[in-house]
């Protein structure tokens, strides 16, 4: 099953997200699918930019080589949970502050911070508490914001993108 390394594409998951949630002839959406659609809006944005640190370290033609997954599969969703918590604020956490550009990070990474915190939370949520109910309505807020996120990362400046993707490949000691 080993071969070309494909990467996900983040417009498939949140498609995929939206079909999970279309209600079905009698009734409400199930559970399960409404749960798969949470997730599936969170993974959206974290294989983004597990493509983003691959494409920017290895190479956008690169995607079939070990280098690039190496970087694809060393980055955890607790550091990515970790770096999104010390950039969320206007500055950066003493951690992250001297890897900052001189102007800081900026609202868009800050925006994508906040997002990628909240869904990871729903997505936990989603995966592995029996005890709540996931409404349509939440899934659908979840992919507008997975959506939103990717954008905001994208219009941030070059050089702001790429030392978060630094810091997201290569966590400072």
């Amino acid at each position: 099953m080993m071969g070309r390394m494909a990467t996900l594409n983040p417009e498939h998951l949140f498609e995929q997200a939206e079909k999970l949630i279309i209600p079905p002839l009698a009734g409400p959406p199930r559970q399960v699918d409404v749960r798969r659609a949470m997730s599936s809006a969170y993974y959206a944005v974290f294989h983004a930019l597990l493509t983003a640190a691959a494409d920017e370290f290895v190479g956008k033609t690169k995607h079939g080589t070990a280098e690039y997954t190496l970087i694809y599969r060393s980055i955890s969703h607790a550091w990515l949970r970790t770096l999104c918590d010390g950039l969320k604020g206007a500055q950066p956490t003493k951690r992250f502050a001297q890897y900052a550009p001189t102007s800081g990070f900026g609202p868009n990474l800050q925006a994508l911070s906040l997002a990628v915190i909240d869904l990871q939370e729903k997505r936990h949520s989603a995966d592995y508490d029996p005890s709540i109910r996931v409404k349509t309505a939440d899934a659908l807020l979840a992919i507008r914001t997975g959506r939103t996120a990717i954008a905001r990362f994208r219009r941030a400046p070059a050089t702001k993108r790429k030392r978060f993707l630094a810091l997201l490949a290569f966590p400072p000691r």
